[in-house]
């Protein structure tokens, strides 16, 4: 058998240490220094598997890195981080309390909620995307405009900026999702083995998580054990409360990438609309209004989200818009003559 689940383990136990250290004086520290006793404990389950002694641990230049960065930034801002090296309980820094409603398990509603903050995900997502394409395409657009009055080249300046901001958008969230996805198979094939291997070690291991989050000791033992008992919720549960993953939250790389460029390019087009039609200052004039408009709908839009006043919050990025298309109209006039 190979050594590379004891290679894991003690890699976890130096890291668990680093956080410890870290968290010295708060009620996390010891939830991490047992963590590390615990994947120590499994890495000597691995080692007896195998036939082999215990390695001698020494951390590869990534491990030290990571360490060097949770040291200068804190565990907090690096937990994402954490989680993809198999360090466990980073839910504690997104979810502190624990209570029983919190697994799968034990309120369907769960699946429904999931479903809700999935769609509003997208929603945000989808707005935010069009306002960067409002933005950069107007700025593109008042930039050219101020330095070429030639209708021919703003419009196909326009449509370049949206082709290519479109597309950026589009491969930058296919990574960024696939990456994700990527990051939680593989988290969660390492769980399915060590469920496998050692079933005991991993529930007193998602006890100890329950208990430095307000759960009895005896009782988050016979929860944890309940629930990975159960081989429908039990790998749903340790991506949540071990890892701090939501499986409901990842989408599908491909429906992020044609939903960025869809709704980026839903905000470009709107400032190239009236180069269309018509040219000058005329066409010039109404990019301008209906980009305002528009900015002015996407920042009340945006208020759903953040709770601040609708008009407050159009205004706002009305004053964005206009400070981006000022400053590159300004140096457009810069490289050549104004519309006239």
């Amino acid at each position: 058998m190979s050594m590379d689940g004891a290679e894991d383990e003690l890699r976890s136990a130096f890291l668990y240490r680093v956080v410890a250290d870290e968290e010295r004086g708060t009620v996390r520290e010891s939830l991490f220094r047992e963590m590390a006793q615990s994947a120590e404990g499994q890495a000597k389950i691995w080692a007896d598997k195998s036939g082999l002694p215990l390695p001698l641990y020494v951390p590869d230049m990534r491990t030290r890195l990571v360490a060097a960065l949770v040291r200068q930034f804190g565990p907090k801002a690096m937990r994402s981080v954490l989680a993809a090296m198999k360090v466990r309980g980073m839910s504690l820094y997104t979810r502190p309390v624990i209570g029983h409603r919190d697994s799968p398990a034990s309120d369907g509603r769960k699946s429904r909620h999931g479903g809700a903050r999935s769609s509003g995900g997208n929603l945000r997502a989808a707005v935010f995307g069009a306002n960067d394409g409002l933005i950069s395409n107007v700025s593109l657009i008042l930039g050219v405009a101020g330095a070429s009055s030639e209708n021919s080249i703003v419009l196909l300046s326009g449509v370049a900026g949206l082709i290519a901001g479109a597309c950026a958008m589009a491969a930058g969230e296919y990574v960024s999702v696939r990456s994700q996805r990527e990051m939680y198979e593989y988290q969660i094939a390492l769980e399915r083995d060590e469920l496998d291997e050692y079933p005991e070690e991993e529930a007193a291991e998602l006890a100890l998580v329950y208990v430095h989050r307000g759960m009895p000791r005896d009782e988050a033992i016979a929860y944890a054990r309940r629930l990975l008992s159960d081989p429908k919720i039990a790998l749903d549960t340790l991506a949540r409360d071990e890892l701090g993953l939501n499986p409901e939250e990842l989408g599908s790389p491909w429906g992020a990438a044609i939903s960025s460029l869809l709704s980026f390019a839903v905000g470009a087009v709107v400032p190239l609309l009236p180069f269309l039609v018509t040219e000058g200052p005329k066409a010039l004039i109404a990019a301008i209004v209906l980009t305002a408009l528009a900015l002015f709908g996407v920042g009340a839009t945006i208020s759903l989200f953040t709770g601040r006043n609708a008009v407050g919050s159009g205004v706002r990025m009305l004053l964005i818009g206009a400070m981006a298309g000022a400053i590159t109209y300004g140096i457009g006039s810069l490289f050549g003559v104004s519309v006239a």
